[in-house]
């Protein structure tokens, strides 16, 4: 009887693929503040760079993460009315002769940067620090809200039909759950 369990343990675990066993990308440290202009947004995404996703980035492969940020106002006996939304882009980029990692940002003003260690470009590629959400003006005072965030690993599109060869890009795929904050304005 035992040996039969083990068996199907055994199986069980040869049979799941390797990402079911990793750690899933999520989105953690979600903090929405403001100025006395704009709502603003800090979060970061953990866990969202696999070892094949890292050696393809090192190999000049293009790759771009995408933060959506979507804010509710609630409204008692009704449904909830989507007053913002927010799509912002990272994309790295290697160069393997000038050993140099281009960083650049689309959706939240910020300038593109360039990074020597792979360490530093990782972390801006997973972090939104003071992302302009929406101006204040659009919300009402004592407003309740709902702010959801979530990461997502656009697909990569490679030139010539390289999918092919590098068939281990689908494995990259992430998108993280929903994250809800709720707060009061």
């Amino acid at each position: 009887m035992r040996s039969g369990r083990f068996l199907i343990l055994l199986l069980c675990l040869f049979l799941l693929p390797a990402e079911s066993l990793a750690a899933k990308a999520e989105v953690t440290d979600l903090l929405t503040t403001n100025t006395s202009d704009n709502l603003l947004v800090y979060l970061k995404v953990e866990n969202c760079f696999t070892k094949d996703m890292e050696e393809a980035i090192l190999a000049g492969i293009p790759t771009t993460f995408t933060f959506v940020l979507e804010l509710y106002r609630e409204r008692r006996y009704w449904f909830n009315k989507k007053e913002s939304f927010l799509e912002v882009r990272h994309t790295i980029k290697y160069d393997n002769v000038k050993k140099i990692f281009y960083v650049a940002f689309t959706g939240n003003g910020r300038n593109p940067e360039q990074f020597k260690e792979f360490s530093k470009a990782k972390i801006a590629m997973s972090e939104l620090n003071g992302t302009v959400f929406t101006p204040l003006k659009q919300l009402t005072k004592d407003g309740r809200y709902c702010m959801r965030v979530k990461a997502k690993l656009e697909e990569v599109r490679l030139p010539l039909h390289l999918e092919y060869v590098f068939f281990f890009v689908s494995l990259w795929d992430f998108e993280t759950d929903w994250l809800r904050q709720d707060f009061i304005y």
